[in-house]
């Protein structure tokens, strides 16, 4: 569970080119409680929700249209700079990883990590703390 509830409710942005995950994920963050999610279907439409929104929290896919998610992370860090970024991805690697963290991303997680993993995952990157399970 968070351990720091926010005045009003969360805010994260969703930024993935399938649809089932984005739902998914979405359905599994708001049955919690006291979260907004948002969705972006490709990565400049994350960019645009980040600068709008000004999310608490951005999960973000690497593999997607217009905007892949390293080149939206690197945007997002631009226009909403404290804002936590979540990698969730199909696979990981070391050289994956590294440049998350060149970029500044908080946390990298595999789709095939499960909702334990994920909702371990944010609940560390809203308290503004980092996640890069081994």
């Amino acid at each position: 569970m968070i351990e720091t509830t926010p005045t009003s409710a969360w805010r994260i942005l969703i930024a993935d080119d399938h649809e089932l995950i984005r739902k998914g994920t979405r359905s599994l963050l708001e049955s919690r409680g006291n979260t907004e999610v948002y969705e972006a279907e490709d990565g400049k439409e994350a960019v645009e929700k980040a600068r709008e929104l000004k999310p608490d929290l951005v999960i973000l896919d690497i593999s997607m249209p217009l905007l892949d998610g390293f080149s939206a992370a690197r945007e997002i860090k631009k226009v909403a700079p404290d804002t936590p970024i979540l990698i969730v991805s199909l696979g990981r690697t070391v050289a994956f990883v590294e440049i998350a963290k060149k970029i500044g991303v908080s946390g990298y997680l595999t789709k095939t990590e499960g909702s334990t993993a994920l909702l371990k995952a944010v609940d560390a990157l809203l308290r503004h703390e980092t996640f890069f399970p081994v």
